[in-house]
């Protein structure tokens, strides 16, 4: 049940990705600016995704936790 939520998540946010691009590009000019702006929050968002997934350190923090 909580994959397919995931999934649905995804999709969802793929599709609302794609419709803000359409959408900058629709408004050439100006839409340039917010195209830039999601390059750059992609940028950093792989950047985060690559850092995490290189330190295995954090993740034996957040297992060995006393809750």
């Amino acid at each position: 049940m909580e994959k397919t939520a995931y999934a649905i998540l995804i999709v969802v946010a793929i599709i609302w990705i794609v419709a803000t691009i359409i959408g900058f590009i629709a408004a050439f000019p100006l839409g340039i600016i917010g195209l830039v702006a999601i390059l750059g929050f992609g940028l950093l968002f792989i950047k985060a995704l690559r850092e995490r997934m290189a330190k295995t350190k954090d993740d034996r923090y957040s297992r060995d936790v006393e809750k």
